[in-house]
């Protein structure tokens, strides 16, 4: 079958597998190449076993693989043979040399870049999937267009906005698609060759153009301002806590004014995921870089709260359970970061979990799809940990029971059943307040939730 457009994504990851698989759904009459270096993640995407879980891509990968979605090693060839590149690969924090623990690690797209100038034979269009510090198109310009030969490269932002658990749907319904390039005449041409993918699908006024440093700019903003509401409201469940105020009660009541919105006002132990951290140390590094600190400040402080939210959690369960925790098996029912996925990139759970085992605590992990992935996140930690994915099992003679990921079946479950078999006094820390507290607490369990006062027995 001849297609009208040939397009390569580079990086078969979270974001560009998803991304493409929903572009060659809804563009038919285009080829999709999807391209890594990793062979065993390929090798997944070719099977019926997907490298990642989201709700709907499972049906999305079978309509069109092997139709005009197709998922290979072959890179050099993926660029030489396709006119528009997505660059998908990671960019974690930086764990060396300048800006260490807060500065994107560029080092895996700066090579990506030099593979497109190295097998291009025609001209491109580049696109940054991948999230990145703002400038970063002009070094991709730079590294493309700096040897003096004839092919010519037109570099575009085109930051993802979607969620990890709803990608799927946020792919298919965005509530904006952001495509930013330069200004000039080719940069315009470029931008419309984007904008014609996503009008095949997307609505024409859901579509944004930008210049390309306010598009780079605005994902690490979009995630600061999400992460800063999770911290604010986490913040005030500490002194909902103290006060005896209950911070559900105040998140509807701050909520419903319509300036504020009640969206991510949930506490919970904390925010995890691949961005949320990684883009607001990437945010603090810039605004310092550019002589900002009090911006700076601001920002960091987000991570702090989180940071102390995590640790306060550790500390509630240590002081409830009698000042000590040693020998005690506590089982935490969720590991992946939120409820949907099997990522578990900066859960909270592993930090708790580590802090559990610290304390010489016997952590039983139970996870619907993330159990592989906690195996990884922990197999240096020090202290006994297994891994039961059946959550009657792993709470099976526990003595506590911490909620740490909000899957719909937690809130299903017998717990009339689950305090029979856990020893005596039974807990519940419930991290993403999901549970009916006093219900659990009817039942036997000492109740401690998020932002509202513990339900105990003594």
């Amino acid at each position: 079958m001849t297609h009208n457009k040939n397009i390569l994504c580079i990086g078969a990851g979270y974001v560009g597998g998803p991304t493409m698989a929903m572009i060659a759904h809804q563009c038919p009459e285009y080829r999709i190449t999807v391209v890594d270096i990793n062979a065993r993640r390929i090798d997944q995407w070719n099977s019926d076993t997907l490298p990642i879980y989201e709700p709907g891509l499972e049906e999305l990968i079978r309509a069109t693989r092997g139709k005009n979605l197709f998922f290979s090693t072959d890179i050099a060839g993926g660029i030489r043979e396709n006119d528009m590149i997505f660059v998908s690969v990671n960019t974690p924090t930086k764990s060396f040399g300048e800006g260490a623990g807060m500065a994107a690690d560029l080092q895996f797209w700066e090579a990506t870049a030099r593979q497109i100038l190295q097998y291009s034979e025609s001209p491109k269009i580049v696109i940054e999937k991948s999230t990145l510090p703002v400038k970063t198109a002009l070094a991709m310009e730079r590294i493309l267009n700096g040897t003096g030969n004839d092919v010519r490269f037109d570099v575009l932002s085109n930051p993802e906005f979607m969620a990890e658990g709803s990608a799927i749907q946020d792919l298919k319904q965005p509530d904006r698609v952001l495509v930013g390039s330069r200004e000039n005449e080719r940069g315009l041409v470029a931008r419309r060759a984007l904008v014609d993918i996503y009008l095949h699908w997307v609505p024409a006024d859901k579509i944004i153009t930008s210049n390309i440093w306010s598009s780079e700019l605005s994902k690490l903003v979009s995630n600061a301002f999400l992460a800063q509401r999770i911290s604010s409201i986490n913040a005030i469940s500490a002194l909902c806590e103290a006060t005896e105020a209950n911070v559900d009660e105040v998140a509807r009541a701050v909520g419903m004014d319509s300036r504020i919105g009640s969206k991510f006002l949930r506490a919970s132990v904390g925010f995890g995921g691949s961005c949320f951290k990684k883009d607001i140390l990437n945010l603090v590094y810039l605004c310092r870089n550019y002589g900002l600190d009090t911006v700076a400040d601001y920002w960091e402080g987000v991570i702090r709260i989180n940071d102390d939210q995590m640790a306060r959690f550790t500390r509630t369960m240590l002081k409830a359970m009698f000042n000590t925790l040693a020998g005690k098996k506590i089982c935490l029912l969720g590991f992946a970061f939120k409820a949907n996925t099997g990522d578990t990139r900066e859960s909270p759970a592993i930090y708790i979990a580590k802090n559990l085992m610290a304390e010489k605590a016997v952590v039983v992990i139970s996870d619907p799809q993330a159990l592989r992935n906690a195996a990884v996140d922990l197999q240096d930690a020090q202290g006994q940990v297994s891994y039961i994915e059946d959550p009657y099992a792993a709470a099976a003679g526990c003595h506590a029971i911490a909620v740490m990921t909000e899957w719909d079946l937690y809130r299903k479950l017998d717990f009339e059943k689950i305090y029979k078999i856990m020893l005596k006094p039974a807990f519940i820390f419930d991290g993403r307040n999901i549970l009916d507290h006093q219900r659990c607490f009817d039942i036997g369990f000492n109740v401690y939730p998020i932002g509202s006062p513990p339900l105990t027995r003594f």
